[in-house]
């Protein structure tokens, strides 16, 4: 096993590949606080990509209500019980990683779903946790919760599902970080499935080998954001490439989010596979709840997000979330509007950071006595 730093854990840990990055990293920021799991975007990826004989029940996008649903069934609950109570607290993670529990003779840390486990994509949704007696209101933390949680693959800077393989089918391509996998090569083993701790690659029945998310490379490779992001109606996702901590750009929306105001956090971080999707925390969830989920520092990253209407840059990151569907490569603040760039320094977008209001006069003079019970 090779040393390679990782930098979501704040230290070095075992992999067994050189830690070599791509040139730049397909990255994605999800708003827990705006998706209302109308499963557009779940729809969108199903009809592009997934539509065949044998992968019915492949869904390389998904939206879980958490803390009851699961795609497959118990995922992280299940992966979560294989690795143990693990010390999360502070800036440099005291625990060991999905690499490091591993058994003897195992390169990872797993386990294989059951076929029924992936009978039930909607298992769960809506269910909330905690009760609301006779009598009780909702404060700033509720007392019965529960959020909507997107999944798509992480397309990590160390995938397990590549460390997983024994034929080396799984491979990261250098331009985009995008994880793919070589059908010809494959023998249908299913370690890959086995490796995932998020169970986002799956097995064809049929083929018998094995698929996942492509990251949507062909629109990635003509400036465009995935089927997902842009189909979203609730602009929750912004997706284009993201840095690691010593090539921040400040004038990168992602890196922003990411690295700068740090209110994008990725998805357990613990397993060690440094996941390239990241989420800004629900802030009506306990954070006990979440920081299993997405780290320690999950409380500042909540604080920030509820301040964001008082930091123009923040706010001006923010508003750019399904503003386009072209990978906004920079943006800038301009006149209190947020102007998304593309790769060549073209404008894409112009977002002002508050939406101007227009009032019409209650009485139409161009129709006489036409009167508006709407003004505004």
């Amino acid at each position: 096993m090779a040393k390679v730093y990782n930098w979501q854990l704040g230290r070095d840990m075992e992999y067994l590949y050189e830690g070599v990055r791509p040139q730049r990293q397909f990255g994605m920021i999800l708003d827990t606080n705006k998706c209302i799991s109308c499963q557009t975007c779940t729809v969108a990826c199903k009809t592009t990509w997934t539509p065949g004989r044998g992968q019915e029940y492949m869904f390389w996008n998904n939206v879980e209500s958490k803390p009851y649903g699961f795609y497959p069934l118990g995922w992280d609950v299940n992966i979560l019980e294989k690795h143990g109570v693990q010390n999360i607290d502070g800036a440099v993670y005291q625990g060991k990683t999905l690499y490091e529990s591993a058994p003897t003779g195992e390169r990872i840390l797993g386990y294989l779903p059951n076929e029924m486990d992936y009978a039930h994509p909607n298992i769960g949704e809506d269910d909330s946790l905690g009760q609301l007696g006779q009598g009780g209101h909702f404060t700033a933390t509720h007392t019965q919760w529960m959020f909507y949680l997107p999944r798509i693959c992480n397309h990590c800077t160390y995938p397990a599902c590549l460390d997983a393989c024994p034929r080396q089918v799984v491979y990261k391509r250098p331009e985009d970080g995008i994880v793919l996998l070589d059908q010809t090569r494959c023998r249908g083993y299913q370690e890959c499935v086995r490796g995932c701790p998020y169970k986002k690659t799956f097995f064809n029945p049929l083929t018998r080998v094995s698929e996942k998310c492509i990251g949507c490379y062909p629109a990635i490779e003509n400036g465009r954001q995935t089927q997902c992001t842009i189909t979203c109606i609730g602009k929750i996702r912004l997706q284009g490439f993201i840095s690691p901590p010593d090539k921040i750009r400040e004038d990168n929306p992602l890196d922003y989010l990411v690295h700068v105001a740090k209110i994008a956090k990725p998805l357990y971080p613990q397993f060690g596979l440094e996941p390239n999707t990241y989420y800004i925390p629900p802030i009506h969830v306990p954070p006990a709840y979440l920081q299993q989920m997405f780290g320690s520092s999950v409380e500042a990253a909540m604080a920030a997000y509820r301040q964001a209407k008082d930091d123009k840059k923040l706010l001006a990151a923010l508003l750019l979330f399904g503003a386009t569907p072209y990978i906004i490569h920079s943006y800038r603040l301009i006149d209190d509007k947020a102007v998304g760039y593309d790769e060549k320094g073209g404008e894409l977008v112009r977002v002002p950071l508050k939406e101007p209001i227009f009032e019409r006069p209650l009485q139409d003079e161009r129709f006489g006595q036409v009167i508006r019970t709407n003004i505004t």
